[in-house]
Formats: C-alpha cells, sequence, structure tokens
C-alpha cells in the first residue's frame, strides 16, 4: 500500500509539474495544447484517477450500488426501420380529434397514435403519484442515489438506444442528441449524486442578534413538497424529460410530467425506463407520472390542487395560461420562456476560428431549437469582418438529412414542424429589405430523400440592427444573425435591446473587461470565453425580462422543490424561554410591564453598552 501511494504522490508531482513547466515556456493566449502535452496530461490524469480508485475504492457504498435494469427499444428506433410516411404529417388527425398522432419530423414515418389524457384520467394520475409520495418521502439519501447511480449506469451503457428515440421523435442528428440529451443528463444526474444531499442538509442560521435570546438555535430543514410536475418542451425530449424527474425524486417528491404532443412517442419510452428503474430498486414505480393533453384539458391540469409546484419550460403566451390556471389553486410556478442570446465578440479575443466553430456549434445544434442556443452575434469592428468572411465559407457546407436508419456525414437535422417557415421566411425578407445581407439559407429545403421532412436552409444573415423583427423575436431555428457593434459599450447596447433576457457569451482577453461587459448584460445566466457552460456547471437556470422567472438546477433548484421549514430551539441546556411576571397576562402593573419591555429592547439593541448594562440591571429589579 506504501508503494502504491508513492506512485500516487508522483503522479500527482508529475502532473504539477508539467503544467507549471507549460505555463513558464508558452504564451497562453490560445486555447490549443501540443499534442504532446495533451497525452502527458491525459495519461497523469488516468493514472492519478486509477490509482485512487485502487487506494480509496468507489465513491459508493455498498447499500448504492447501481442496480441494473434493461427496457426493450421500441422497433421504431431501430436502424433501417421501415414504416409509413404520413401525407401531411401532422400530429392532429381530424378522423380521430382525442388521439395525438406521433411521427419522425426527419423522415414523416407515423410512429404511433395516443389517447389525450382526459380530467378523470388526469385525476387519477395524481392520485397514483400522490400515494407513491407517501412511502417515497421516507427514502434516505443513500436509496434515492441508489435509484440514480442505476439510471446514470443505464444511460451510459445504452446511448446510442436512447439517442435513436431521441432523435426519431425530434429529427435531431445522433451527435447532437449526445452532447444535448445524454451528456447534460449524466451530469445532472452525477452531480446530485455527488452534492445533493449537501443542498438539502438542514441549513444552520445565525438566529437572533439580540444577546439576550442568544440562547436559542435556528435553521432551516428542506422537506419534500408531495406531488410536484413539469410541464416540458419538445427540442430535448430526454433530457427534458428527465431533467425534473431527477430533481423531484432526490427531494423526495413524486412527478407528473406534462410533455409535449410533439413528441408522445418518446416521452412514453423515457417514462417507462425510469419507472422500470423505480421498481428495479425496489420503489414504487408509480411515483413518476406521464400526462399528455390537447390544450383545452391542459388548464385542468395546471390548476389541479394536488400539484404542489409546477416547471414550465415553452412560449410566452402558454405561460401566460399556464400562470393563470395555477393561480386558482395557489401553486408556485418557475417559468423558463426561451431566450434571445448574444454572443459578443469583443476587440481582444483571440482566434477567431476557434469562436466560430462555437458559433456553428451554438447556432446549428438541433437546428437552432435551443433555448440558449445563440440567437445573436455581436462582433465589435476590429473582428466583424474578418468573421463574417470565416462563416460565410462554413455556413453553406453544413449538409442536411436523417442519419437514425443509416450513418450519413450530416451535420444538421429537422425541425420538429413547419410550422414557423413562412413567418421565419417573411422575417428574413423583412431584414433583407431593410438593409441586412442574406449570405446562406433563407428558405425551406426539401430534401431529395425526405420530401416529407421538415426542413430549414442553414442560415447566415448579417449586418443586422436592433429595429428589425428577426433581431427582436426569439427565431428557434437554424438562423444565424450578426450585429456590427462600435465598441464594447455599444455590443452591451445590442445585447440588452430585447425583452428576452435568459443567457449570453462574452468572449475577449481582458478579465476586467469581460467581466464589466457581464455585470452590464441583463441575462440570468453569463458565459465568460465559453458558450452555455452555465447549464453543464450546475448552476441555478432560469432568466429575468420576458425570458420569465424564477430558477431550477443546482442547489437553488433541489431547494425549490422543497418546503423550507424554518425551527428554532433551545441550544443552552436548561434555558428556556419564561414569560416574566410583569408581562404575565392578566397583568397586574401597565407601568411596570411597560418599563420592562423597554428596558428589554434597550439591553437588546441600544448601541451603547452602558446603557445595555443599566438595562439589564432594570430587567433584574422588575423580574418579579
Amino acid at each position: 500500500m506504501d508503494n502504491i501511494q508513492v506512485y500516487l504522490n508522483a503522479t500527482q508531482l508529475a502532473f504539477n509539474e508539467t503544467i507549471a513547466e507549460y505555463i513558464g515556456s508558452h504564451n497562453l493566449d490560445g486555447y490549443k495544447l501540443p499534442f504532446s502535452l495533451a497525452g502527458t496530461l491525459l495519461l497523469a490524469v488516468v493514472g492519478w484517477l486509477v490509482t485512487r480508485r485502487f487506494l480509496y475504492g468507489s465513491s459508493s457504498s455498498k447499500h448504492e450500488k447501481a442496480i441494473k435494469f434493461s427496457i426493450e427499444l421500441p422497433d421504431e428506433a431501430k436502424p433501417h426501420w421501415k414504416g409509413k410516411r404520413l401525407q401531411p404529417a401532422a400530429i392532429k388527425n381530424d378522423e380521430e380529434p382525442e388521439y395525438i398522432q406521433s411521427y419522425c419530423p426527419a423522415t414523416g414515418q407515423f410512429l404511433g397514435k395516443y389517447k389525450s389524457n382526459t380530467r378523470d384520467e388526469i385525476d387519477e394520475i395524481i392520485g397514483k403519484a400522490a400515494a407513491a409520495q407517501e412511502t417515497w418521502k421516507n427514502t434516505t439519501f443513500a436509496q434515492r442515489r441508489q435509484v440514480l447511480r442505476s439510471m446514470s449506469e443505464f444511460i451510459v451503457k445504452n446511448q446510442e438506444n436512447i439517442a435513436r428515440v431521441a432523435c426519431r421523435d425530434s429529427g435531431k442528428t445522433l451527435v447532437d442528441a449526445s452532447m444535448g440529451e445524454i451528456l447534460v443528463t449524466l451530469e445532472k444526474l452525477n452531480w446530485i449524486i455527488k452534492h445533493g444531499e449537501k443542498a438539502l442538509t438542514p441549513s444552520k442560521r445565525a438566529g437572533p442578534s439580540n444577546i439576550l435570546m442568544s440562547y436559542k438555535g435556528a435553521e432551516v430543514r428542506y422537506e419534500p413538497l408531495g406531488v410536484v410536475s413539469a410541464l416540458v418542451s419538445w427540442n430535448y425530449p430526454f433530457h427534458n424529460m428527465l431533467g425534473p424527474i431527477i430533481a423531484a425524486i432526490f427531494t423526495g417528491n413524486a412527478i407528473v410530467v406534462k410533455c409535449s404532443e410533439q413528441v408522445v412517442w418518446s416521452s412514453q419510452f423515457y417514462i417507462k425506463l425510469v419507472k422500470t428503474c423505480l421498481k428495479a430498486c425496489g420503489h414504487d414505480p408509480e411515483l413518476v407520472q406521464l400526462v399528455c393533453t390537447w390544450p383545452k384539458d391542459a388548464d385542468y391540469f395546471t390548476s389541479h390542487e394536488g400539484l404542489s409546484h409546477i416547471t414550465f419550460i415553452g412560449s410566452r403566451p402558454v405561460a401566460h395560461h399556464v400562470c393563470k390556471a395555477a393561480a386558482e389553486s395557489l401553486t408556485p410556478v418557475v417559468v423558463e420562456l426561451g431566450g434571445k442570446d448574444a454572443f459578443m465578440v469583443l476587440d481582444d479575443a483571440k482566434d477567431l476560428n476557434a469562436i466560430a466553430s462555437i458559433i456553428m456549434r451554438g447556432t446549428f445544434q438541433s437546428a437552432g431549437q435551443n433555448c440558449i442556443g445563440i440567437e445573436r452575434v455581436i462582433v465589435t469592428e476590429k473582428n466583424y469582418d474578418k468573421l463574417v468572411a470565416i462563416l460565410e465559407k462554413r455556413v453553406p457546407q453544413l449538409r442536411l438529412g436523417s442519419d437514425i436508419d443509416q450513418l450519413e456525414d450530416i451535420d444538421m437535422g429537422a425541425t420538429i414542424s413547419d410550422a414557423r417557415f413562412e413567418i421565419l421566411s417573411k422575417q428574413i425578407q423583412e431584414a433583407v429589405s431593410q438593409g441586412a445581407r442574406l449570405l446562406a439559407g433563407g428558405n425551406r429545403y426539401q430534401h431529395p430523400n425526405y420530401p416529407q421532412g421538415h426542413y430549414f436552409s442553414p442560415t447566415l444573415l448579417v449586418d443586422l440592427t436592433t429595429d428589425m423583427e428577426i433581431a427582436r423575436e426569439e427565431v428557434f431555428g437554424p438562423v444565424l444573425s450578426m450585429f456590427k457593434a462600435k465598441d464594447t459599450e455599444d455590443a452591451i447596447r445590442i445585447a440588452n435591446s430585447t425583452e428576452y433576457a435568459l443567457g449570453g457569451s462574452v468572449f475577449g482577453s481582458d478579465w476586467k473587461q469581460l467581466n464589466y461587459v457581464a455585470n452590464s448584460i441583463k441575462t440570468g445566466n453569463v458565459a465568460i470565453n465559453d458558450f452555455a457552460t452555465f447549464y453543464v456547471c450546475q448552476l441555478p437556470f432560469g432568466g429575468t425580462k420576458g425570458s420569465g422567472y424564477g430558477k431550477f438546477g443546482g442547489e437553488e433548484g433541489l431547494q425549490g422543490l422543497c418546503n423550507a421549514k424554518s425551527v428554532c430551539f433551545d441550544k443552552i441546556p436548561f434555558v428556556s424561554t419564561q414569560i416574566p411576571p410583569p408581562l404575565d397576562y392578566p397583568i397586574k402593573n401597565e407601568e411596570k410591564a411597560w418599563g420592562f419591555v423597554k428596558a428589554l429592547n434597550i439591553g437588546g439593541y441600544d448601541v451603547s453598552w452602558w446603557n445595555r448594562i443599566k438595562a439589564v440591571g432594570t430587567l433584574a429589579k422588575n423580574a418579579s
């Protein structure tokens, strides 16, 4: 064991020395590491981690060990599946209005039909969740972590199957599904496994500032609310479904998720995954429930008295209905309404090619259907033309299609529907008429192999101004919009020019200036020299202004799903609150009672210690 410890120390030392040597001999203004250094770092880190695991074992105890389980993959998610194509491809069928049709947006293939939940069924579903929560609320953090570990291990080992289901129902590519669905879900799971209990441990508080009451202890305890709910959007069917579930069950709650009508098929599979995991770990699978209903019954769900909390992710018009309905039962709501995120490139930003790569990924991942996607690229004059030239070459090279049935070299998948194509094309043409330049795309793309699919050409629109409609409204599509700013202050002005305020990014070299910009832009989240990593970091996530209110994610997100119960107690033995005789009902002497409480306030709060000492004497004198 001593020899192994020596190796551990040596490996750590080598790691530190390698970093120090590189910092001392290289200019670190850029972001790229030479392969030799990257290899050395990789070997050092791997050696260090392996040795630590041998020395100290796994971080999980035996009673938290992951439980293996399995779930059958639907035929529709398998490669080369042959399904009939809907013409037209739509979720509504007038011949069966009570059913929701599911289909693949990339190919138009029919996936199945699902009956919209009635009000009686909603009652029953919430009732089942409430009954299961009565037992679940008494589980230990170790038991809850075991469920999350089991889920995490399953996801890691079944990545492709999970991604295929997401792709079939949303039209995205497998790579986009891996990054936007699986990676972020695994991070949330493992962050909560590691840090969740600490976030929910009773919080010790200072107690009264009055020295005469210093015998009182105080703390906040976090207790589950009961049955919580989440109304989630369709753009990330796996992550948007799993994220609220993970947080809810770890906090001791049951949850009913209302999925979008656009992704019922995949939502059914993902709910089954969670239920199977719960059952394998010995818990009631009814703890987690799914509701999908047409808008006519959605208000009934969100106004239901059986719900203790609602998280809503979606559009502003729908949010008005949700909040109005929730007000009937006084159910608290966290609202995330999307954004118009600014990506700011300042004069001293380095390596524009690397920045262009981040812009491409942040704009076109999942066909731009990302609430914290890059909606506006704001570049100061020094770098504007250079960055435009780089992107003008790269955007037209993007290839559209579907890699669900066969691996193809494609970059961007389909959008969820074509409902906004006409509006988007009109906004682009209107901007061009007002002085913007369209350098690529701008219209619907008719895919030769998937004519029923919903594809919009990757678009590059430059020289925008803040008065254009497309500069103000959330696009939620594959459009890269660029603004030229005179200087840093002008970039801040442009960034703050919309009603949305969810996320943003700023790139540069001067740390003082970067912090100034981060503090000056009105938004709920900021990434400095990066894009959207505030979400991966498990920070509290949410916006301000027109992007909503409240937070989910991180410590605050977990605590927000709890009743923060304030508890005070006597922390000094044999000392407790007693009603002094002058204040005991019925009061015998009003003058003496007033003199007592006056002295009590002076003794506790007067700035003069001499006055405090005299007040204590008065209290002692009048205590009987």
